[in-house]
C-alpha cells in the first residue's frame, strides 16, 4: 500500500492528487446541497397536494410520485440529458452553446431533485395523515384557511415527525451523487475512477474516496440528528416525555 501517492503531481497537471479529488468533493457537496433544496421543496408541495380534499390534485400528486420513483435513477439521468434536450429545440440550442459541464451540473441538480422529491413527497404525507382529525379542525375552527391550516399546524408538526426519514434521504442523495459520473460530471466518483486508472492504486484510491463519502453522511447525520432534538416535540416520535 502507497498512500502517499495522493501527495504525488498528476502528469501534466501541476496539482497534487488530493487536489483533484478535492476538486471532485466541491462538486459532490454542490449537486447535493441544491438537489436537497430542489427535492425538499417539490416533495414538500407534492406532500401536501396528496392530501388535500381535491381528488384531481391528488391523482396528479400520486402520478408524480409514482413516476419519479419507480424508474431507476440511472435511467432518469440518461433521460435528462440525452433525451429531452433533443425533445425540446431550446433546450437543446442552450446545450449547443452552453459549457458541458454547466449542462452536467444542472442535469444531476435535476435529476436527483426529482428523483428524491419523490420520496419525501411520500415522507410528507404520511408525516400530515398520522396527524390526529382534531388538529385541522381546530385549523378551521380558529378561521383559518385550508392554506393557513397547513402553513401554521399542520406542516410545522408534520416537519417535526418526518425528521428521522428525512435523515436517510439527506444520507442518500449524497451517495447517490455518485451516479452523475454517468454523464460526466466531474463529482468525486468521477475523479476517484480516473485517479486508479492512471496510478493502478485501487485499494488505497477507492479506500479513501469510501472515507470521504462516509464522512459525509456522518456528519449529515449528526447535523440532522442535532435538528431533530431541537424541534423534538414531547409525545411524538423522538420527542420523549
Amino acid at each position: 500500500m502507497n498512500f502517499g501517492i495522493f501527495l504525488e503531481q498528476i502528469p501534466d497537471e501541476g496539482i497534487a492528487w488530493w487536489q483533484n479529488l478535492a476538486s471532485g468533493l466541491g462538486w459532490t457537496l454542490g449537486t447535493a446541497f441544491f438537489a436537497w433544496i430542489l427535492a425538499f421543496t417539490l416533495g414538500s408541495i407534492i406532500g401536501v397536494v396528496r392530501t388535500t380534499d381535491r381528488r384531481w390534485l391528488v391523482h396528479i400528486g400520486n402520478a408524480y410520485v409514482e413516476l419519479f420513483r419507480n424508474i431507476p435513477l440511472i435511467v432518469q439521468f440518461f433521460i435528462w440529458y440525452f433525451v429531452v434536450p433533443n425533445l425540446i429545440p431550446a433546450v437543446k440550442a442552450w446545450v449547443i452553446s452552453a459549457d458541458p459541464t454547466d449542462f452536467q451540473f444542472l442535469t444531476a441538480i435535476v435529476c436527483l431533485g426529482l428523483f428524491t422529491s419523490a420520496r419525501i413527497a411520500e415522507q410528507v404525507r404520511a408525516g400530515i395523515q398520522s396527524l390526529s382529525q382534531g388538529q385541522r379542525n381546530a385549523g378551521y375552527a380558529i378561521g383559518l384557511t385550508q392554506a393557513q391550516t397547513y402553513r401554521y399546524v399542520l406542516l410545522p408538526m408534520a416537519y417535526r415527525i418526518i425528521v428521522p426519514p428525512l435523515t436517510s434521504e439527506v444520507m442518500n442523495l449524497i451517495k447517490n451523487t455518485a451516479v452523475a459520473y454517468s454523464i460526466g460530471l466531474v463529482e468525486l466518483f468521477f475523479r476517484t475512477r480516473e485517479m486508479a486508472e492512471v496510478t493502478f492504486r485501487y485499494f488505497e484510491v477507492f479506500a479513501a474516496a469510501t472515507l470521504i463519502y462516509m464522512a459525509i453522511a456522518f456528519s449529515a447525520n449528526r447535523v440532522m440528528a442535532f435538528i431533530e432534538r431541537r424541534v423534538a416535540v414531547p409525545g411524538y416520535i423522538g420527542g420523549g416525555k
